[in-house]
């Protein structure tokens, strides 16, 4: 049991992500603690504020490949982002580009945009997307992992989603709109967002991979998600263009048609034709993936 927590990815804060998957001793860290000014937003408010804004850039090595990095603390104001926190994140990409990086590995861990910091950062998730499109576009791929404590919601989720690739764990969740949110919005009815089983057949790693909308499903593992990382550097990005981007829109107009109206993930299993459907909760990784390899997707 000792040895699961200490691989356990969703049990690391951001930084002992970053050790746990880099060759060791390769970890350059930019704008240390200490280099930058602590948030003037949260300051005007009286809120304590972090020696590094929840969130961790720099450059390392993984099996030998030079790649930048990104590392989300969600244990940080839940990982939302801010001004000088979306600011860190976007100098890490374009610093990507500059220096023609083998990839970028992004470790999201955040429900969404900082709501103490209002506009300055709504502007931030949007200049992370651009800056994400700009590396994309340079052909240097972005491999995201998601499987932190509060997984990646609002404009973190739609950030992911502009990834070349995106591996995910069971205990991760990707989602636009969060359950808290869901539930204030249009009530209980709609979504419990205290139904823990709920929220995670909905948004988390086994059903957004049986639905396609991740590339990988790992275990909460370390070691597990490290080789997932490695494969995923020898894997070409997909070319970012338009027939690419309307191929993608359209396998989503069949999900919409086919899936509205459905509320639980474990109705969508079933009607995937999947047997004993209500099982997926309790298999592994594995057993999922062997699942996914009978699955027709239709209209």
């Amino acid at each position: 049991m000792f040895n699961m927590i200490k691989k356990s990815f969703y049990e690391k804060t951001a930084r002992n992500r970053i050790s746990s998957l880099v060759d060791q001793g390769s970890f350059v860290e930019f704008l240390k603690p200490g280099t930058v000014e602590l948030s003037p937003n949260l300051l005007s408010l009286d809120i304590p504020g972090s020696f590094d804004d929840g969130v961790i850039i720099g450059k390392a090595k993984i099996n030998q490949t030079p790649v930048h990095i990104i590392a989300q603390e969600g244990q940080f104001m839940g990982g939302a982002v801010g001004e000088i926190h979306g600011a860190k994140i976007v100098g890490l990409l374009l610093k990507a580009i500059q220096e023609k990086s083998s990839a970028v590995v992004f470790l999201a861990d955040s429900g969404g945009v900082r709501l103490h910091e209002a506009n300055a950062g709504l502007i931030a998730i949007s200049e992370i997307m651009r800056a994400m499109l700009k590396v994309r576009n340079a052909g240097i791929p972005i491999i995201t992992v998601i499987g932190g404590t509060c997984g990646a919601f609002g404009g973190m989720g739609i950030s992911a989603c502009l990834s070349s690739h995106i591996i995910m764990s069971e205990e991760g969740r990707l989602a636009l709109s969060g359950p808290e949110v869901i539930e204030t919005v249009k009530g209980v009815e709609e979504f419990d967002s205290k139904d823990r089983a709920l929220v995670w057949r909905v948004t988390g790693g086994k059903n957004r991979y049986l639905l396609d909308h991740v590339q990988v499903l790992t275990e909460d593992n370390t070691d597990d998600i490290k080789k997932s990382i490695i494969n995923a550097l020898s894997i070409k990005p997909e070319a970012l263009n338009l027939n690419t981007l309307q191929q993608k829109q359209q396998s989503l107009e069949q999900q919409y048609r086919r899936w509205f109206g459905q509320k639980d993930g474990l109705d969508i299993w079933k009607a995937m034709g999947i047997e004993n459907a209500e099982q997926i909760p309790m298999l592994s990784a594995e057993e999922v993936i062997q699942i996914k390899k009978g699955i027709h997707y239709g209209n």
